[in-house]
Parts: C-alpha cells; structure tokens; sequence
C-alpha cells in the first residue's frame, strides 16, 4: 500500500468533527497536524482524535510542515486568506462550503491554486450521498427516457441555529448555507444552468436572513427544475436532512422520497428501492447520510491526488454553483430572470 498522503485540517468546529472522524477512517491518508485559534479546542480535538501536533496560525503551520493536503473548514469570511496561504506554499488544498463570500474571492482562489499548480477542491459534499448518487445512476440508465422536468428539495423545522448559532446573524441564510448544496445537485443532476428567478423570505422573527427559498431554473439542455428550501416547514415526521429528489423524464419518473424511498416508474413496471446510508461507527441519526457523504468526498480527493485527475467538485467547478447563488439573491432582490453568465 501507499505511504498515507500527509493532511491537516484549519478549523475545529462543529462540521469539521465530521472530517476528522472521516479522515481517521481512510487509510490512505493521515492527519498530522491540526490549527485552531481556539486554544481550549485545540486541546479537546486533539485529544479526542489523538493529533499531537496543534497550531493557533495557519502561517506557523505551513512554514513548519510537510503536508500533501490542507482541510481548510472555517467559516467562509477566512477562505480566501487560507486557500492564497497554502497555494503559496504548493499545498494541495479542500475548502468548506460555501467557498467564498463573492465571486471575485472565488474567482482570486482559483487562480491562485491554478497559478501555483495545486489542486483545489470544495468541500460540496451533497451530491455524493448515496441516495443522490442513486437518483444519478437511474437517470443515466436510460429507464425514464429523457428528463424534462426536476424538482430537488430541502424542507424542514430542525433546528440548525443551536449547533451553529452565527447561522442566525447574517443578512444571508438558506440560499447561501443550504441553498448552496441544494442548487449544486441540481446541476449534478439536471446539468448546467443558463438562469435562473427566486423568491425568499424570513418566516422566523429571531434570524436575520432569509429561512425560505424557491428557485426555478432553465438547464442547458431545455429541462427545467425547481430548487426549494425551508427551515421553517413543520412536518408531521421531520425529515432533516434528507433531500428528496423529483424527475420526469419521457418514458417514466423517478422519485426519492421520505426514508430514502427511491420509486423509478416506467410505461411497464414500478420499482421501488431502498437506498438508505449506511451507518458509520461514528456517524449518528438523522445527520449520517451527511457525514457518509463527508468520507466519501474525501475518498474521491485523496483518489484525484494520487492520479492527478480533477475533483468533481473542484474550485473551477464549483464557480458554477456559486454563480448560482448569487443569481438566486439577485432574482429574488429584483424579482427577475438571471442569466448566469450575468455573475
């Protein structure tokens, strides 16, 4: 087997436990250092996953180590400090969602890996649940014929604000942190978007952001979706965080729907399949088809580095889906159609 590639990971919060416990279960890489401001963090999650090396700054890290790949999971308004900082050392670098705070910033970051030859992959870790992947696979079998009509959806009443309170200060919400991922599917699923239109709005008094959003998008290919979230809809079973899925294609339709139920219906039969996660050693219900998804995106990063091939959701690829975003915002501010290649 291959000497494991060497990682740290910048950020210690709340998601990024998920990383460290997804890393410590892939042999083909370990973590060797971890970096945190948060001195008293640094010390619980060191102990608890038994990474000895721990750094307050990111550019004491970098001056003092040997490392194959950075986990860059802070919060956005430090990315792209972090993402020019490792590019300027030659280290291969995944940033969390969502990547940059304007498109110029993204924009700055890819450059800058692209510059200095290193990889860069955002950590959009949705599109490779299974059950997604699943809803993939069936529409590339060919079953429904070609697809015309999506819808991708995202709504529920859990409450996110308690695991991440600086969710519920900013003047963007569920666009930007769900909305994202959301949107990104689509594209995964449906294929490039030429615009989009949006409407939001703020159901919860106590946040400053939106909590609701529906999106209606044009693909490149004529089909048409809707993107739709909520953190506002009460639910008789809640269903967080599971995504369900709709597509309509010319020979039949396929659907994910509560309890991974994947229905695919054609002119002569109905199949319906069960396309749960697994569990993790470590992961926990409801949140384990999210952390599944963590390990597997970082599998497909360590195996883009050891073949040099791209990741799927690289930098260059997520500025599609971040573009999104932005047309979103803009749509529902000016209550229009946005050409993506308006951002």
């Amino acid at each position: 087997m291959s000497t494991p590639l060497r990682g740290a990971v910048i950020g210690c919060g709340f998601f990024a436990l998920n990383q460290l416990h997804a890393w410590r279960d892939l042999p083909d890489a370990t973590i060797v250092a971890i970096c945190d401001r948060d001195p008293a963090r640094l010390v619980e999650v060191g102990d608890t996953f038994d990474i000895a090396t721990r750094y307050t700054d990111a550019a004491e890290l970098f001056a003092r180590e040997r490392l194959d790949f950075v986990d860059i999971a802070t919060t956005v308004q430090s990315h792209r400090a972090l993402v020019e900082l490792a590019a300027a050392h030659r280290v291969p670098v995944i940033c969390q969602k969502p990547f940059a705070a304007s498109m110029a910033d993204a924009r700055a970051m890819v450059a800058a890996c692209d510059a200095a030859g290193v990889p860069l992959m955002v950590h959009e870790n949705f599109r490779w649940q299974s059950a997604i992947m699943a809803v993939k696979a069936a529409i590339e079998t060919g079953r429904i014929g070609q697809p015309f009509w999506g819808r991708v959806s995202f709504r529920s009443a859990f409450d996110v604000f308690s695991g991440q309170p600086y969710l519920a200060t900013g003047s963007r919400f569920i666009i930007e942190d769900l909305g994202i991922h959301v949107l990104d599917v689509a594209r995964f699923l449906f294929g490039d978007v030429t615009r989009l239109t949006a409407r939001t709005r703020r159901v919860n008094p106590a946040i400053a952001g939106e909590d609701v959003a529906t999106m209606m998008l044009d693909h490149v290919d004529g089909l048409t979706s809707i993107v739709d979230c909520s953190y506002a809809t009460r639910l008789a079973a809640e269903p967080f965080p599971e995504t369900f899925v709709e597509v309509d294609g010319s020979l039949g339709t396929i659907r994910l729907s509560q309890g991974y139920c994947l229905t695919i219906t054609t002119v002569d039969a109905t199949s319906v399949e069960d396309v749960s996660p697994p569990l993790l050693p470590w992961a926990s219900r409801p949140w384990h088809n999210i952390q599944e998804s963590v390990m597997l995106i970082q599998r497909h990063w360590l195996a883009a580095l050891r073949t040099g091939t791209e990741p799927a959701t690289s930098g260059r690829d997520n500025l599609k889906t971040l573009a999104l975003v932005e047309a979103a915002y803009a749509g529902a501010s000016e209550e229009r159609w946005i050409a993506t290649a308006e951002i």
